[in-house]
């Protein structure tokens, strides 16, 4: 390993969407934006010792520490350690120049290094909304009823939040308002540390970057994040009241006011959560395209299995989300073994009726809120046919004839322009409210706040509702006068998407192809407090709004069950003791699949590998008596046959219970052409439901005991390959009580048929120069020569098109192809995060080998791909560079 600089740089070419292109269609640029390689780079440096969470010593592992600064002191290794790790990492942090990385990779002791990630804080939308919106929310994961009927509260619990700190002066948190004065530790944030300060921002693309840490001991939020989502957990006063309102919190910040943190902070704050006792752990954050064996996943997983509830957004990736993204989108922590990754279902939604229909809706921010009666005729403002999907004719973008609209509630369509510009031009005409609709599915978070910020406001109510929901409205004034009244009443599918996946929600599987997301909460359209400096109170979507919500239904279920965290909970003890369970399996048994929200009334179950086990419902987990093993089953990749699971069914009630075996499919997702395999935006979607078979139509559970049925899934022959399929096995009892659903999700075909080395549309690999004028790598498409002086050294251009498991860079003698060392060997590695994103790498001629002579060379890639036999050449794909002459001054 060696100097090898890798960064991640999404390109967008001139291509009008992201969809199927076909060859003929593709042109190979020669140049493309690039950045200025930096000197330095971030690393974790993972030792070959256990940390202390997998059963070391302190003693040990702190003794292995010092072993390699010994060691890397008499190598005159010169790197800057910024952090130490012993409780769950054996290692440390490092910042270590490009020259000397492949030094540090060949100390003796170093199991591997891990890139330190930049995380990016994360940006949900925010949308105007009230109080009744938390309380829509509660009502959806019926963490209102374990409230009022069973008196469950969260008390006693801790409950730690991962975060940009919480605002510890908001009465929401028993804090004594704007005036500052609040004491830290308070009564109700009572552990915490900043690790960060205000002005730290670790995204080097920004204009705030600013790199370097100034921890305090008072963790107070002013970016606004971390407040809201303490509040979903626990927040109990200021006419707010959360999931579990009288959980202690501890805030652990680790994001400025604005930017990006470190992922090596993210694990600091996680061992400081431990240490402090925090009983569940929230993080509404991550790095999407990850696989388990990241850091912060693995640091997670040894959390959990350590007893501690670990709780992780699995991301706002979906196809509509800001910054869509496809198939294994799924982040870090989230992804990592024994996490609750979760996913985003929509809040319940306030609505309007037309002809007695109610529509539910959401409103938009920048703009007054909607009333709660009257109302008003409609118009619209789009062409007859405008709903048909395939129109992209611009809808209201340019000034409507003056008085057109007056009196009247305006129907608009998205697109071609922005929220401000409809709603502006559409108020300029006279209309007193708009109704948007969205031209994708989901429904529309508009924000129609004055674009540019001086210009004049919108100053009448704008909503948005979903494509289906426009076209039968539009259709509806076509065919004559069409009333909208205004009413304060709450609803969901199939009146709005209320308990739908939400649009952003982020696609698994993982990496390795384990199930994920787990489960689901209420994320979209959430409403919390706010930084008291930024109003106070604010709702937003995303799944970091979603996590919270199941963290705090945790600490409900732990008040409840106090040992059902750590897998103790068992009622029946002795030889014979059926399997223990966890909070785990309490959540995801107890979850409610929902509907397909891309087309809710066919009567399909949405993707498993989307929405999980379903909707978290909490009284189900506090009251259940009946569990199955295991909660959740990866198939794997149908190539190897179908996949055989025991299933161990136990009954904690003292009568028998009868169990019908069944299936329910949930709908399969393919990749969307050819060009870019897999991974990205799937747009095609299909109903192939999987073959599932049971050893026993039925099975008895008797009381107090357990039974086991085995259960038999194989693809579906007729689904494309490389699609990704799932849905739930149901035990459905005779007689009273609720059924078990256990979902599963697989990879239909070959896994390592994928192809990972893709050349997208810039037809990489590229050996590359970089022009340091123009800032563009050029491609090199003949021998070049190169000084290895300043910026003039060969890039390697990749664009990853899935998750690699292993990424080998080697330098070769030119002319005999004789092995001329390692430059790099990386390991676990994210794919690129669009269908045309690359990775640019730097080499400073340094191998295994060390510094390789005046010369002509080739640069080898290879890729083992995911789940890959390494001894099995077909599992790896390779790419040979042009010939690279390294041609340093005679004075070097």
């Amino acid at each position: 390993m060696s100097a090898w600089k890798f960064s991640v740089k999404p390109v967008v070419l001139a291509i009008g969407m992201i969809g199927a292109i076909s060859s003929a269609s593709v042109s190979l640029a020669q140049s493309l934006p690039a950045a200025a390689a930096e000197s330095s780079q971030l690393w974790f440096v993972e030792l070959a010792g256990r940390p202390v969470a997998d059963g070391a010593s302190l003693a040990a592992v702190q003794a292995e520490q010092n072993a390699f600064r010994a060691a890397a002191s008499q190598a005159r290794l010169q790197y800057t350690e910024r952090r130490a790790f012993n409780s769950l990492f054996n290692g440390l942090a490092v910042s270590v120049s490009a020259a000397e990385r492949a030094k540090l990779a060949r100390m003796a002791g170093v199991k591997a290094l891990h890139p330190i990630e930049v995380v990016h804080a994360p940006t949900p939308e925010q949308v105007a909304g009230s109080v009744q919106d938390l309380n829509r929310a509660l009502a959806l994961s019926r963490a209102d009823v374990a409230q009022n009927s069973l008196g469950l509260t969260g008390a006693g619990i801790k409950v730690g939040i991962i975060d940009s700190g919480i605002d510890i002066d908001h009465p929401a948190f028993g804090g004594s308002g704007s005036n500052g004065s609040t004491p830290f530790p308070s009564a109700r944030i009572v552990a915490g540390w900043d690790f960060v300060g205000d002005s730290f921002n670790a995204d080097p693309t920004s204009a705030s970057y600013n790199p370097t840490p100034t921890p305090d001991a008072r963790p107070d939020d002013c970016g606004g994040h971390g407040t809201h989502v303490a509040g979903i957990v626990g927040a109990n006063g200021g006419g707010l009241k959360g999931v579990a309102p009288d959980v202690k919190l501890g805030a652990y910040r680790v994001f400025g006011c604005n930017g990006s943190t470190t992922s090596d902070i993210i694990l600091a704050a996680l061992e400081q959560a431990l240490a402090d006792g925090m009983q569940v752990i929230n993080q509404s954050l991550g790095a999407s395209r990850q696989w388990p064996q990241y850091p912060t996943a693995q640091a997670s997983a040894r959390l959990a299995r350590k007893g501690v509830v670990m709780v992780a957004s699995i991301g706002n990736s979906g196809p509509g989300g800001s910054q869509p993204d496809g198939l294994y989108a799924a982040g870090a922590p989230g992804v990592g073994d024994g996490v609750i990754g979760v996913a985003s279902f929509d809040n319940a939604q306030t609505s309007f009726k037309v002809g007695g229909t109610p529509y539910g809706y959401n409103p938009a921010s920048g703009v007054p809120l909607p009333p709660l009666s009257g109302g008003a005729l409609m118009a619209r403002t789009g062409a007859a046919n405008q709903p048909d999907l395939a129109i992209t004719a611009p809808d209201a973008c340019s000034p409507l004839p003056e008085g057109s609209l007056s009196g009247r509630i305006a129907l608009i369509r998205r697109g071609s322009c922005g929220f401000y510009n409809k709603a502006f031009n559409a108020q300029a005409a006279g209309a007193v409210a708009v109704v948007l609709y969205n031209n994708q599915p989901g429904a529309v978070n508009a924000n129609a706040a004055p674009n540019p910020p001086n210009a004049p406001a919108v100053t009448i109510p704008v909503v948005g509702i979903t494509a289906a929901q426009g076209k039968v409205l539009h259709d509806a004034i076509g065919a004559g006068d069409t009333l909208l009244s205004w009413t304060g009443d709450s609803v969901g599918y199939p009146f709005g998407t209320g308990g739908l996946i939400s649009g952003f929600s982020s696609f698994g599987l993982a990496a390795d192809l384990s199930f994920k997301p787990d489960i689901g909460g209420p994320g979209g359209g959430i409403y919390s407090a706010y930084p008291l400096e930024a109003g106070g109170y604010a709702t937003l979507s995303g799944t970091s709004m979603s996590a919270p919500h199941v963290a705090g239904v945790a600490a409900l279920v732990l008040q409840a069950i106090p040992t059902s965290a750590t897998g103790r909970d068992s009622v029946i003890v002795g030889r014979n003791a059926p399997p223990a369970i966890n909070m785990h399996t309490r959540l995801l048994n107890t979850a409610k699949p929902k509907a397909w929200s891309g087309n809710p009334a066919s009567g399909l179950l949405d993707h498993s590998f989307r929405q999980g086990a379903g909707m978290v419902d909490v009284v189900a987990a506090v009251q259940s008596q009946q569990f199955v093993l295991p909660a959740k089953i990866s198939t794997g990749e149908s190539q190897a046959g179908p996949t055989v699971q025991r299933l161990t069914i136990r009954n904690d009630a003292a009568v028998p219970v009868t169990y019908q075996l069944g299936h329910t499919a949930g709908v399969a997702a393919r990749k969307n052409n050819a060009n870019t395999g897999a991974s990205y935006a799937p747009t095609g979607y299909d109903n192939a439901p999987a073959t599932v078979s049971f050893s026993s139509p039925t099975v008895v559970v008797p009381a107090k005991g357990t039974a086991s049925v085995t259960v038999t899934i194989a693809a579906n022959a007729a689904l494309q390959d490389s699609s990704l399929y799932g849905g739930y096995i149901t035990l459905t009892p005779q007689g009273d009580g609720s059924p078990i659903q256990v979902p599963y999700a697989g990879f239909k075909g070959d896994y390592q048929a994928l192809q990972v080395l893709s050349p997208g549309t810039s037809g990489f690999p590229w050996l590359a120069r970089l022009n340091t004028a123009t800032n563009q790598f050029q491609r090199q498409t003949e021998a070049a020569s190169f000084t290895m002086v300043g910026s003039d050294v060969p890039y390697v251009l990749l664009h990853l098109d899935h998750q690699p498991r292993t990424l080998k860079v080697e330098a070769l003698d030119a002319a005999t192809l004789a092995p001329r060392g390692v430059i790099s060997e990386e390991h676990f590695l994210g794919r690129s995060g669009t269908p045309n994103g690359f990775q640019s790498s730097a080499w400073n001629g340094t191998t295994s080998q060390g510094t390789l002579p005046n010369g002509n060379y080739l640069i080898r890639v290879s890729v083992l791909k995911a789940l890959g036999n390494a001894a099995e050449p077909s599992h790896w794909e390779t790419w040979n560079s042009v010939p690279v002459q390294i041609a340093r001054p005679a004075a070097l």
